[in-house]
């Protein structure tokens, strides 16, 4: 194969993953042209209303997979925590890339943690998941939506709409923006479990044996594993960007362990569990868990937790 053409979204972030599996492509088939088809999707141009109330998290997929099966790309490059489970017919994810930093990080310009946030302070979040955790946390806090780039975000909270936000600490690692806002704590990811998907980037392809064959050599194994758990277990779920679900597997060398959450947006109802298999057996793990938490009452939590957020909330994004 002589061109491959990456779709993206022109985000400043969408951008630097692009570049990033460009730069991989390259080392791995120096005499391969590697371009860019930059596409602004809708949830990039619908900035004043909740992503829960205009499509959820097909927003940012949906232009691109229009222009690859159109034949205009062959591979499209996702923040794995925006990549629906259910794709068209006639694309796949071909790989997952290797796992980075999965915590959220609370940031703000005049405190220095969570715990030290003032009652009723307002701090900035897109995410029910993030919503419900925090307020499991802190119930004294007031929460505010927040839209826009990351750029976008990080001026509001300077100029003082919000006392702190919260977003992924992946994120503002790779675009150098952790240095720009004066406290920025990573919270450990026991006391925020993160999304499904989260610091992975997932290699979309128009199912085709050769662009599979250049798509495949971006896989990282455990984080592939990792991602095929916490999808299962949020397909199983049938969960959207409507309701609150936290689903994290870890790999280590020989065992597998996936913890999750479902619950209500206001955190006055959480479900938690976890479990534990070795690395051999944990393909189904995902599953697993969601049939215990199904049996536990997970499905009706979460349709209540609908009810809740439909009117006002927003799908996870950074």
């Amino acid at each position: 194969m002589d061109k491959l053409i990456i779709a993206t979204r022109g985000s400043q972030l969408a951008m630097w993953q692009a570049e990033y599996v460009k730069g991989e492509l390259e080392k791995r088939f120096p005499d391969m042209t590697i371009e860019f088809s930059v596409i602004t999707a809708t949830g990039d141009k619908i900035l004043d209303k909740p992503l829960a109330l205009i499509g959820g998290k097909g927003l940012f997929t949906k232009e691109i997979e229009e222009v690859m099966l159109a034949g205009d790309a062959h591979l499209a490059v996702h923040s794995l925590k925006d990549v629906p489970t259910e794709l068209p017919e006639g694309l796949r994810l071909a790989a997952i890339t290797k796992r980075d930093d999965i915590r959220d990080v609370f940031l703000s310009h005049k405190y220095e943690n969570i715990e030290a946030l003032p009652e009723g302070a307002v701090v900035g979040t897109t995410s029910l998941r993030r919503q419900m955790q925090l307020r499991a946390i802190r119930p004294d806090l007031t929460i505010k939506n927040l839209r826009g780039n990351v750029n976008t975000r990080l001026r509001k909270l300077a100029d003082g709409e919000y006392d702190a936000i919260i977003l992924a600490y992946v994120g503002m690692k790779r675009l150098g923006l952790l240095e720009s806002v004066p406290f920025h704590d990573p919270i450990s990811d026991e006391v925020m479990i993160p999304p499904s998907g989260q610091a992975s980037l997932g290699i979309e392809i128009v199912d085709d044996p050769e662009v599979a064959k250049i798509a495949e050599t971006l896989n990282d194994p455990d984080s592939a594993l990792a991602a095929k758990i916490e999808r299962d277990f949020v397909a199983r779920l049938e969960g959207s960007c409507q309701v609150p679900i936290a689903v994290n597997a870890k790999v280590y060398e020989e065992r597998v362990l996936v913890r999750a959450m479902v619950g209500l947006p206001d955190g006055t109802e959480i479900l938690q569990e976890r479990i534990e298999a070795p690395k051999e057996k944990a393909e189904n793990l995902g599953r697993e868990l969601a049939d215990d938490m199904v049996a536990q009452g997970a499905k009706e939590l979460l349709a209540r937790a609908e009810s809740m957020a439909f009117k006002e909330e927003r799908c996870e994004r950074f």
